[in-house]
């Protein structure tokens, strides 16, 4: 790899901006792209002029719920971002950003501090080892407590904080920051909407205050360098770039995380975390290269992260632009050209990019060719989904694919008449391309069409976009909760099928026993007898059989989970056939199901309220009310934290509910935590 492809991949960083519901991850990024000239006025989101959130609905709700790409260039670097969603309902879009980034932003409130979904997606991201910053902000807003905020992180995350900007007062007394690493005051001219900044050095209180945190940063870099201990226990001054130094690999090892604080609405500390994000994030070249499966060759291989190395990338986001498909990929080896042909290893097509875009939001800039290291979108792509490895047909690399979920709640469909039934149908799965979290099937008996998603919000924001985009307007139905089914005992049962089909007699026996596994442990199918000694056609018929029936409870039809199922015994006679063992295995997996005590199971709600004092026995007996059980109870931020668990069929019109009985001084977090009974 030559010196420049190096100096390339060194300066270039892909992070993604993370943080709970309006903490300020948009406002920050519009700061970044102001700063970096991508952009020449600022947008704001209570304004609905966000550049990131570019939606509808995402300026209406003032929400981000699309991640959005961009790409800007600071101090001689290139930084692609992903600006994030905080809301529960969009979490998939968190996930399958962290996939393919290097490194994160987490964004924390100087009030809330670590809320709860900023504690799910720092988990998140904790899974895919992404090194992280922190920007404490809003340090200007009325109850800000930056010491509060720092515990948070340690308790509820288990991070270890390192501040390097401390912020200079608090709430109304907020006026300025605090470099720790250098001891000088940072002042950002608001004439000039933050662009211009200065420095000067800090004296009395001032310097009194950030020594106190510069001798603890020293203490902790000293943990991790022996040179350093040995310099600072001396009494030697050590030099900047040596600390920087141990920062970053501490940094980059998940040791630390380095903090930043300031005011993204008040243009105060934004660049400072611009150069943190090149001092302490990793490039593509610092981060632990992916490992790909070679199914031609039954091998994993680690990647070679060059320009000119086999092509290997994935397609981690599909949506569509103006009724054309569009795919994002991340490059992780190789060379992508704009007109070749790459193999889809996941599905073995062959697909041929027509064009190739680096995004700036909404807006576009065509490109020849994309290398390892790069975001890139891909317009021309035929068979791409969410998931998908692009590479050669002469090496398939296949990449590890991103988590499904699945989903809690859905909605019924009713077009208005058969030509709107037709468009919706092909608008459908338009949108089941672009978000893998939602779901669509349609009754053979009613004909009724139900989509199924995260949340409530999931689906208004779906239905939404039909009406907007697309101009389809069919009669939604009250929402439903999505169940599932399982069994709290053991049950046995043999088949046989032995019937005509198309003038061709065909025979199955089956004889299997089912039994429950833990909570989401998913289901096992095993053979108690060596399938060897039996033709490969008919034991793959049989297993897809139960798995068939896995799919269709006995209770009401949902899917079944956390189920054992045994084979026993097949049998085999001169009219043996695949069709034939399906349908006994999937008869037999009935009858064991039907005999184990089968039960239902209903998504359980993760529920988390703020609320001041004296609200608090309102927001407790409303939980009640609603079936739900207390967990806990505790005090953030002069609030009263109550913690919960509620099934999802008793929380339609909650927030609303809350909102009433609270004079609307409530904060509400819901999110899924498992299928199960609450007891």
């Amino acid at each position: 790899m030559g010196k420049s492809t190096t100096s390339y991949l060194n300066s270039l960083r892909n992070i993604g901006i993370i943080a709970h519901i309006d903490a300020g991850k948009t406002t920050l990024t519009e700061r970044i792209l102001y700063y970096t000239d991508k952009i020449y006025r600022m947008g704001e989101v209570h304004e609905g002029t966000a550049t990131m959130d570019f939606m509808p609905e995402e300026q209406e709700r003032g929400i981000t719920i699309a991640s959005a790409c961009t790409s800007c260039e600071w101090n001689n670097g290139v930084i692609n971002i992903i600006d994030t969603p905080g809301h529960v309902d969009f979490t998939i879009e968190v996930e399958r950003s962290l996939r393919v980034l290097d490194g994160a932003v987490g964004v924390f409130c100087a009030v809330g501090g670590v809320e709860p979904q900023s504690e799910t997606v720092w988990r998140q991201s904790e899974k895919f080892s992404v090194p992280k910053i922190a920007f404490i902000n809003k340090m200007d807003r009325l109850g800000a407590d930056f010491m509060s905020v720092l515990e948070s992180m340690r308790e509820r995350l288990n991070a270890s904080p390192l501040v390097l900007v401390a912020p200079l007062g608090e709430g109304d007394e907020f006026y300025g920051l605090a470099d720790v690493l250098t001891l000088e005051r940072l002042d950002f001219d608001q004439e000039t909407e933050g662009r211009e900044y200065s420095r000067s050095p800090l004296e009395g209180a001032e310097l009194a205050f950030a020594e106190e945190w510069h001798e603890r940063l020293l203490e902790t870099v000293a943990d991790f360098d022996d040179d350093i201990m040995e310099m600072y226990l001396s009494g030697e001054t050590i030099p900047l770039e040596k600390i920087k130094e141990c920062i970053r690999k501490a940094t980059l090892e998940l040791k630390i995380t380095p903090v930043f604080s300031g005011s993204a609405l008040r243009n105060c500390g934004v660049q400072c975390v611009l150069d943190g994000a090149f001092d302490y994030l990793p490039s593509p070249l610092d981060v632990t290269a992916p490992k790909a499966l070679r199914p031609d060759l039954g091998t994993t291989e680690e990647l070679v992260i060059a320009p000119d190395s086999p092509l290997a990338a994935l397609a981690f986001k599909v949506y569509m632009d103006e009724g054309r498909k569009m795919v994002l990929a991340r490059i992780y080896s190789g060379t992508l050209r704009s007109g070749d042909y790459v193999h889809n290893s996941t599905q073995g097509k062959k697909e041929k990019p027509a064009r190739l875009y680096m995004l700036h939001a909404s807006h576009r800039e065509q490109v020849e060719e994309a290398r390892a290291g790069e975001i890139v979108a891909l317009a021309g792509m035929k068979f791409a989904r969410t998931g998908d490895s692009l590479a050669t047909e002469a090496q398939p690399y296949v990449l590890e694919n991103i988590s499904g979920y699945r989903p809690v709640i859905s909605r019924a469909l009713e077009p208005s008449n058969s030509e709107e039934a037709d468009k919706l149908d092909e608008v459908l799965e338009k949108l089941l391309l672009e978000d893998p979290t939602l779901q669509y099937e349609q009754s053979p008996e009613t004909g009724q069409r139900v989509i199924s998603g995260m949340g409530e919000l999931h689906l208004e924001v779906v239905v939404d976009r039909l009406r907007r985009e697309y101009h389809v307007a069919p009669r939604v139905g009250n929402p439903q909760v999505v169940y599932q089914e399982t069994i709290s005992g053991t049950g046995a049962a043999v088949e046989e099928f032995d019937r005509e089909l198309g003038e061709k007699k065909h025979y199955g026996y089956a004889s299997l026993s089912v039994a429950p596994r833990e909570r989401d442990s998913g289901n096992v199918v095993r053979f108690a007898f060596d399938t060897s000694e039996w033709p490969t056609a008919w034991v793959d018929a049989v297993e897809q059989g139960v798995l068939d029936g896995l799919q269709c409870g006995v209770i009401k039809g949902y899917p079944v989970q956390d189920v054992e199922v045994t084979v026993q015994e097949i049998k085999r006679t001169d009219s043996s056939s695949e069709p034939g063992y399906r349908m006994a295995a999937g008869m037999a997996l009935k009858a064991a199901l039907a005999n184990a005590k089968p039960e239902l199971l209903e998504p359980i709600m993760d529920v988390e309220i703020s609320v001041p004092d004296e609200n608090v026995g309102d927001a407790i007996s409303l939980l009640g009310a609603k079936g739900a059980k207390v967990e806990n109870l505790f005090d953030r931020a002069g609030l009263k934290m109550v913690q919960a668990l509620a099934p999802m069929c008793s929380l339609f019109g909650f927030s609303t509910d809350l909102r009433s009985v609270t004079q609307g001084r409530a904060g509400l977090v819901i999110q899924f935590l498992r299928f199960d009974t609450l007891s």
